[in-house]
């Protein structure tokens, strides 16, 4: 029987979409493709979701590699791409509904350590409360089992208990190899609700 249910947070809680942040700020064409490649696309963004450089780290080196004319733009993107907060469709109620249930919910992402600036913020935040495994912090990324197994001891959890949602297939498949019943999200709340109403079997 499920009593928990673990989210992962970008393109399942939050929307987190670089082309769209590139529009909010009025980039196109090339510009727009360098910031993608040399900020969102770098390995300098999975260090910082490991964390084992700070922004101003990564910063120093995006700015390395990019026009003066863009150094700007690329730590408003470091630091503020969370500006407007942007929820999935649907999923803030979906949360909603789980808690009232009962559910314990947890969060389990890959991010830097500045997520605990902005998710505070989100009003999403408030059903999650301390349950939350921050890959940054345990320098522990998805889709690594040792990330899972982490959290699962963290939180003191029962794996046959759980279901852990990620938009990411190698996080999915990777949580089923260890036993922990998990499901791909395609962006589609009430497809997800319906899931949560079946079993959800491993590998």
């Amino acid at each position: 029987m499920k009593r928990n249910v673990l989210f992962d947070m970008g393109n399942v809680l939050v929307r987190f979409d670089p082309a769209l942040f590139l529009r909010r700020l009025g980039l196109e064409g090339e510009d727009a493709q360098t910031l993608d490649r040399e900020v969102f696309r770098s390995v300098e963004w999975v260090r910082l979701d490991r964390g084992d450089i700070t922004d101003e780290e990564a910063l120093v080196r995006f700015r390395s590699r990019l026009p003066e004319r863009l150094h700007s733009t690329a730590e408003t993107l470091v630091t503020r791409w969370d500006r407007p907060y942007t929820p999935i469709e649907g999923m803030p109620e979906l949360v909603a509904e789980l808690a009232r249930a009962g559910f314990g919910l947890y969060l389990l992402t890959n991010a830097s350590l500045r997520h605990w600036s902005y998710w505070p913020r989100f009003p999403i935040a408030e059903y999650f409360q301390d349950r939350i495994m921050l890959s940054a912090d345990w320098r522990l990324l998805k889709p690594d089992p040792a990330f899972f197994e982490k959290a699962l001891s963290m939180f003191g959890l029962d794996r046959r208990e759980c279901l852990f949602i990620d938009d990411h297939a190698p996080n999915v498949e990777s949580a089923l190899r260890l036993g922990l019943p998990a499901v791909v999200f395609h962006g589609d709340a009430e497809r997800l609700r319906r899931e949560l109403d079946r079993p959800v079997a491993g590998l």
